[in-house]
């Protein structure tokens, strides 16, 4: 397994070893000695969703002592996925990180606690699971506006383009949120 440290402290990428020959190919996408030494993160749960193209998750986040540390993958179809650093301390505060996870790409993200998450998909459909080392508490999410101006992420489609659940329509600035 591959591992790549990002531009903001903390955040990885995960990229497992393909074997491939003509039935199709194996890969190892967890093994907890490797992530654990590398994040100190001990997952206890895992989720997944299925979504069609268009369709954005986020950007969510727990507030403490609920956060969540996230390993995200896409099993099959392709997502931009996006983490911003709510950690009031790092030198990186308000800035995001993006990367386009796939089937094919077979990269993973880690996400460590104290970051907003969310993802959009650009292929017909995506699905796209993730482990988490915190169980959900519903009373600590918070939701980020996808759109704000103070972050400026570039989704990669247009506004109309998206597919949006009430709860991520009206997201809030993260002017407005409480921070870690």
């Amino acid at each position: 397994m591959k591992i790549v440290n990002t531009s903001i402290e903390g955040v990885k990428i995960f990229i497992p070893t393909v074997f491939t020959d003509n039935r199709g190919y194996f890969a190892e996408t967890f093994r907890e000695e490797i992530i654990h030494k590398e994040t100190n993160t001990t997952f206890i749960q895992e989720n997944e969703s299925f979504s069609k193209k268009g369709v954005l998750r986020g950007l969510h986040y727990q507030q403490e002592p609920y956060a969540q540390a996230k390993l995200v993958r896409c099993v099959l179809g392709e997502v931009y996925d996006v983490a911003v650093d709510l950690r009031k301390s790092s030198l990186t505060f308000g800035k995001y990180i993006a990367e386009k996870l796939s089937g094919e790409n077979k990269k993973q993200l880690f996400i460590p606690r104290g970051f907003a998450h969310g993802f959009v998909v650009l292929s017909d459909w995506a699905i796209v699971v993730y482990k988490v080392d915190n169980y959900y508490h519903k009373e600590s999410e918070v939701t980020i506006c996808y759109n704000d101006d103070n972050l400026n992420i570039d989704w990669g489609l247009s506004d109309e383009d998206f597919i949006l659940s009430e709860k991520d329509k009206n997201g809030i600035s993260i002017d407005k949120v409480p921070l870690f």
